[in-house]
Parts: structure tokens; C-alpha cells; sequence
């Protein structure tokens, strides 16, 4: 006989899961209790929603499901944050709830909440166990979806009875049965045909890369079929280091918050390549910023991702490294010389702003010397604010990684995603960038830091402010700034180090400079607070 909260540990050690981040309670006790006896690693979270981020940042670094778990109601409802950015963002998570005991469903217990209910709208499929029996077969299912198409979090929610159910036998399925889930990986050979067509009468051609390319793992087809071709290459926040931003085919991030070159050559551009972008408002604001003329194709392993915010003329559905194969071995197509002197043109006369301070340290000028002193293969978190867009427009990712939240835009994001991005790369550097405001809201996983010893280095950006709402209030809203001053801040150094972790201040580039080589040289981890003009702006 076996207990169901066996067979869930049993699953994840099937699996492969070595690493899940977590916060125990009373209704996933008895999972908890087959836990210990395991050799998976469990990290003690400080609070849930940082558990899924640490599950995320995993997931982005190893590229396998992240696994996170929490007890039954607000232990449940603390995850939905972390659900939610995955789910915006594309990230494998496998979420795990305890539930109060079935014969309580729906009767207003202790710690009850819907949680399968509450994650319908943001999670690829959600369980709610009824019996012990099913659990291999949901643990392979859901690793399946989590991990297959377009990747995203599953829920499974599993009542205490069931945890304790004792069943005659284990067996885990070899392959996971789900009919009408077939992700399609191989794109339409007449759509592709289409498209390499529409490429060869292109005059000012266009590819831009999303999210979508990291996740397939397709960033050499990426490279290599604009090299043949010649056409440059710009990118969404998500599709941040893809090509290195010193490439001299690429010409930078759009957007709002973007390269002006990179905006304007979107707007030039005849045909314009989306592969694995769905082009939300924060990329393009306005779908008539690209013209009436210009061509779209669109490539996507999502077929509800294509269309979403723009009209598309070939739509390809597909894995984008074979599509992108496939296009790359139809067309012997050369990008005309004219568009890509105009290109490199515009972009060689972009001039970086922000210069070095000596009164404040100046975050845009010390991203990019930043950047130079990091390895090649380092893994850069930003949080979300201001912090994160001069990062995304200065760090230089060169054959690392670029974590943040781009989709759902979660402040609090970037510390528990370092830290589980470093449990799943200890080699690797892993540094993350945050605001006063982001910290703040989760400074409690210093704790976390401390306790795995995850060498994971912090850059808090502090201006006392809420700066980008501070930016939005000054020009939309006549300068009334309401709610946006952070007074009450405690003192960062004092605080780091109340956790043991060694801090340092600092309130010039010259003196960022100089501590942050100190940072990056010493072990285990680290907080450097980098005090910042309050009207700094964000561009």
C-alpha cells in the first residue's frame, strides 16, 4: 500500500525535479512529511508568492518545469502573483496546493479557498485531485503540458484526505494520453513556402524576436538565418538577449520604452518577421505606429498568440527553430544593401544618455559599465520600475540571460528569481538589479539568500520613490505626486546586514564602479545600494 502524498513525491523524483521552493501548512503536511525522506531539495520560501518566482527564475535558468508548493487557502492564494507572471510570461511551473479535506468543499472551512477556481484564467490547466489513484497520472500530464507547447503553470490541488488515501500500488505512466492537446511543432510547408515568397519581394525587411525564441531555444537559428539573409534584427523586452546589443545586426529593443533606431526601423520596415512576439502595448502602443503596407508573418507555437495585437498576413504556427530551419532552406534571399546601410546608419547615431556622476550615481552610464565587468554567461535579473528599463536598455546580455517580468509586470520579482535562477546554475554569475519600491516587497527572502547561501549579488537602485509612477504623475496628471514618496524606508546596509549579508553604500559612478568589481570578486552574496538622483529619468 501506498499513501497519495507518497505518490506525489514519487512523481516529482520521476520526474528528474531536484529543486522545489515552498512554504509548509497544515492541509500539505502529509506531502511534506514523504518530502523529508526524499532527496529532492526543498527551500523554505519567506512567503508564497516569492516560492513561484523562485520556481520561475529555475525554470527560465535549467529550462525544465519549476516547482513550487503551499498549503491550502491564503497559502494557495499567495502563489496566484506568482502563477499569473508565469503564466504572462511563458515560464514551465508545476504549482502544488494542499486543500482541506473533500467532505469540506465549498462549506467555508478553515483556510479554504478555491484555488483551482481562482487560477483559471492564467494557468495552462489546473487539477483538483479526488483521488489517489489519479495522481501519477496528473503529475505526468502536467509536467507534459507545463513543458510542451507553449510552456506555462499547472495547478494541482490536492485535498488532505487524498494526501492520506492509501492506494494498492504505484505505477507512473511511460507517456502522457491528452486528447486534443497536440501542440503543432512543425509549421505549414505552404505557409513557409508563403513566407520565404513574401521575404524575396521584401525592400526593407525586418525580423523581431520575443520571448518565444529564448524559449524554444532558438536563438542560433535566429542568428544564423539573419546572417544569410542579411535582415536586421530588433527585439521585445522579452527577447532581450537573443543577439548580443553590440551585434551589428541587431538594432535594439522596441517599444515604448525602446531604442529610438529600433522603433523607427519597425516603422520603415516593408515585412516585418514576428517570431514568438505577441507585440503587446508596451511594444508597439499602437498597432498603426507600423504601416498599412507593411507585411506581417507571424511565428508562433501558440495559435492564440498570433493576430492577438496585430493584423497578420502569413500566420506560421510551429516551433520557431524549425520553422525558422525550414524558412532558412527556402529562401537564398539577401537583404538589399541600401536598407541595411540606412539601419546601421540609424543606429550608429544613436548616442546612449546618461553620463557618470559624482554628486548621484547615474544607473543608465553604470548599467552599461556594469555590464563590461559581468561574464559572458551571467544571468541578469531586473525587477520592475524604473530599474528595469534602464536596464533593459543599457545591460548588454552577450550570451546570457535576461530575466524579468515582462508580461504581468510584478514588482518583487527580481530577488526570489535570482535566487532560484542561481540554485539552478550555481556556476554561473547571477545578479539582479531592483528598485526601493520592488525590494521592498520582497526583502524577506534575504532570509532565503541567507539560508541557501545562493551567491547571488543585489543592485538596489534607491531614490525614495516610486519613480516611474512618479514620472507618469508629473507629465499625465499636472505634477500631483500622491503616494508615490517612499518615507519609512529603513536603512538598506543595517538591514542586509541583520541577515548577515554583507552591504555597502554608495553615491557615485566612480564609487559604484569600484564596489561593484568588489562585489562580483568576493563569495556568497551581496547588497549594493546605489543611491540615485530622484529625478533621474526613466529615458
Amino acid at each position: 500500500m501506498i499513501s497519495g502524498a507518497e505518490i506525489m513525491v514519487k512523481c516529482l523524483e520521476i520526474e528528474g525535479v531536484k529543486t522545489v521552493f515552498g512554504y509548509p501548512g497544515a492541509a500539505i503536511c502529509p506531502f511534506y512529511d514523504f518530502l523529508c525522506r526524499s532527496k529532492i531539495e526543498h527551500v523554505l520560501v519567506r512567503e508564497e508568492q516569492n516560492a513561484a518566482h523562485e520556481a520561475s527564475g529555475y525554470a527560465r535558468a535549467a529550462g525544465v518545469p519549476g516547482v513550487c508548493v503551499a498549503t491550502s487557502g491564503p497559502g494557495a492564494t499567495n502563489l496566484i502573483t506568482g502563477i499569473a507572471t508565469a503564466y504572462m510570461d511563458s515560464v514551465p511551473l508545476i504549482a502544488i496546493t494542499g486543500q482541506v479535506n473533500q467532505w469540506l468543499l465549498g462549506r467555508d472551512v478553515f483556510q479554504e479557498a478555491d484555488i483551482t477556481g481562482a487560477c483559471e484564467s492564467f494557468t495552462k490547466h489546473s487539477y483538483l485531485v479526488k483521488n489517489a489513484a489519479d495522481l501519477p497520472r496528473i503529475f505526468k500530464e502536467a509536467f507534459h503540458i507545463a513543458s510542451t507547447g507553449r510552456p506555462g503553470p499547472v495547478l494541482i490541488d490536492v485535498p488532505t484526505d487524498v494526501q492520506k488515501q492509501m492506494v494498492a500500488s504505484f505505477s507512473y505512466p511511460q507517456k502522457a494520453q491528452i486528447p486534443g492537446y497536440k501542440p503543432r511543432t512543425q509549421g505549414h510547408a505552404i505557409q513557409i513556402r508563403k513566407a520565404a515568397e513574401a521575404i524575396s519581394k521584401a525592400k526593407r525587411p525586418l525580423l523581431c524576436c520575443g520571448g518565444g525564441v529564448v524559449l524554444a531555444g532558438a536563438r542560433t537559428e535566429m542568428i544564423e538565418f539573419a546572417e544569410k539573409t542579411g535582415i536586421p534584427i530588433v527585439s521585445t523586452m522579452m527577447g532581450l538577449g537573443v543577439v548580443p546589443m553590440d551585434s551589428p545586426v541587431y538594432l535594439g529593443m522596441i517599444g515604448m520604452h525602446g531604442h529610438e533606431n529600433a522603433n523607427r526601423a519597425m516603422h520603415d520596415a516593408d515585412l516585418i518577421l514576428l517570431c514568438g512576439a505577441r507585440v503587446g502595448d508596451r511594444a508597439v502602443s499602437d498597432p498603426q505606429q507600423v504601416s498599412d503596407t507593411t507585411k506581417i508573418v507571424h511565428i508562433d507555437i501558440d495559435p492564440a498568440e498570433i493576430g492577438k495585437n496585430m493584423d497578420v498576413d502569413i500566420p506560421i504556427v510551429g516551433d520557431i527553430r524549425l520553422v525558422l530551419r525550414a524558412l532558412a532552406a527556402e529562401t537564398d534571399y539577401t537583404a538589399p544593401a541600401e536598407w541595411i546601410e540606412h539601419v546601421k546608419a540609424e543606429k550608429a547615431a544613436f548616442v546612449p544618455k546618461g553620463s557618470p556622476r559624482d554628486d548621484y550615481v547615474e544607473p543608465r552610464s553604470f548599467m552599461r559599465v556594469l555590464s563590461r565587468m559581468m561574464a559572458k554567461n551571467a544571468i541578469f535579473c531586473a525587477d520592475v520600475g524604473q530599474n528595469q528599463i534602464w536596464a533593459a536598455k543599457n545591460f548588454n546580455v552577450k550570451e546570457g540571460r535576461f530575466l524579468t517580468s515582462g508580461g504581468l509586470g510584478t514588482m518583487g520579482y527580481a530577488l526570489p528569481a535570482a535566487i532560484g535562477a542561481k540554485l539552478a546554475k550555481p556556476h554561473r554569475q547571477v545578479v539582479c538589479v531592483c528598485g526601493d519600491g520592488s525590494f521592498q516587497m520582497s526583502m524577506c527572502e534575504l532570509a532565503t539568500l541567507k539560508q541557501t547561501g545562493a551567491d547571488v549579488k543585489i543592485i538596489l537602485m534607491v531614490n525614495e520613490r516610486l519613480g516611474m509612477v512618479w514620472e507618469l504623475q508629473t507629465k499625465l496628471y499636472d505634477g500631483r505626486h500622491t503616494a508615490t514618496t517612499l518615507t519609512g524606508s529603513p536603512d538598506f546596509v543595517k538591514l542586509a546586514e541583520a541577515y548577515g549579508i554583507p552591504a555597502t553604500e554608495v553615491s557615485s559612478n566612480a564609487q559604484a564602479e569600484l564596489a561593484a568589481k568588489r562585489m562580483l570578486e568576493s563569495d556568497g552574496p551581496f547588497l549594493l545600494v546605489c543611491r540615485v538622483d530622484p529625478d533621474e529619468p526613466t529615458l
